[in-house]
C-alpha cells in the first residue's frame, strides 16, 4: 500500500510538471486569453493598445441601461462582505474576455482606486482593509472587459468607509 501510494504522488509531481511545461511551452494563459500572442487581440492590437481598451469605457445607449448600487457590512469573522445590486445586467463569467454582448458581463472591484479584482456575480468577501477613509468602488464592465458607461459616465457605484 505504501508503495502504490508514493507512486501515486510522484505521478501527479512529474505529472503535473509536465503538464505545465508543455502549457508554457504552448503560451497557454489562464484568465481566458493569452495576453501577449498579438492575434488574440482586436485587429491584432498589441499588449499596449490592448490595456488601453481595457480603460477606454464603453459607451452605450439604450432604453433600460445596466445600473449597480453595493452595500458593504463587516463580515461576523473577519473583513467585509460587498453585496451588488444590479438591473439590465447579468454576470456572464464564462464569457469573460469574449466579445460585447449588450446587459451582460462582469464587474471590477477598487479600493481606494487600486483594482482588487473582477467580480463574476452578486457577493464579494474583502479580506482585509486599511484604516481610516476606505473608497469601495464596483463597475459594470463588458465581456471584452471595457467598463460600461451612459452618456460618457461610468456605470459605477462607490461607498466610503471609515474604519478604526
Amino acid at each position: 500500500m505504501k508503495r502504490s501510494l508514493s507512486l501515486f504522488v510522484i505521478g501527479l509531481i512529474f505529472g503535473g510538471g509536465i503538464g505545465f511545461t508543455i502549457a508554457a511551452g504552448s503560451g497557454a494563459a489562464f484568465e481566458g486569453h493569452d495576453h501577449a500572442d498579438p492575434s488574440h487581440h482586436v485587429a491584432g492590437m498589441d499588449h499596449g493598445a490592448h490595456g488601453v481598451m481595457h480603460d477606454t469605457p464603453r459607451d452605450i445607449s439604450a432604453d433600460n441601461p445596466p445600473e449597480v448600487s453595493i452595500a458593504v457590512a463587516p463580515d461576523p469573522m473577519a473583513g467585509h462582505n460587498l453585496h451588488v445590486i444590479t438591473r439590465n445586467f447579468a454576470f456572464a463569467p464564462q464569457n469573460a474576455g469574449g466579445a460585447h454582448v449588450p446587459g451582460e458581463g462582469h464587474a471590477h472591484l477598487y479600493v481606494n482606486g487600486e483594482k482588487l479584482g473582477r467580480l463574476y456575480g452578486e457577493w464579494y468577501h474583502i479580506d482585509a482593509l486599511p484604516k481610516g477613509k476606505v473608497e469601495i468602488k464596483v463597475t459594470l464592465n463588458a465581456n471584452d472587459h471595457s467598463p460600461l458607461a451612459v452618456a460618457g459616465t461610468l456605470i459605477s457605484a462607490s461607498e466610503i468607509l471609515t474604519l478604526e
